[in-house]
């Protein structure tokens, strides 16, 4: 398993679209892929994979929101990797 985190840093979070074409990036990696809601201590709050908008939708992931990403799987590591640094550009929705 490999995993990093990372924080929503778009204006208006994981809402339908930037959340829609994360969850698409998520699919094309055979891993696992989860992601991971984090309180203020950087404890799990709440999980879904991340290949499903709906679950990730319903966690309320807003901007400011620590998150981890984590996979397990053969592509972990760039599953990872690729999906954090999504999240760190904004997912295009800056």
């Amino acid at each position: 398993m490999y995993a990093k985190k990372t924080i929503i840093i778009n204006q208006s979070g994981l809402h339908a679209r930037p959340g829609s074409f994360f969850s698409r990036e998520a699919k094309k990696f055979t891993s696992e892929v989860t992601i991971t809601k984090l309180d203020d201590d950087d404890k799990p709050v709440k999980s879904c994979t991340a290949k499903s908008i709906a679950q990730m939708m319903a966690m309320a992931l807003k901007k400011g929101v620590h998150v981890e990403i984590s996979a397990e799987g053969a592509d972990e590591t760039a599953a990872v990797d690729t999906l954090v640094g999504l999240i760190d550009s904004g997912l295009n929705d800056l």
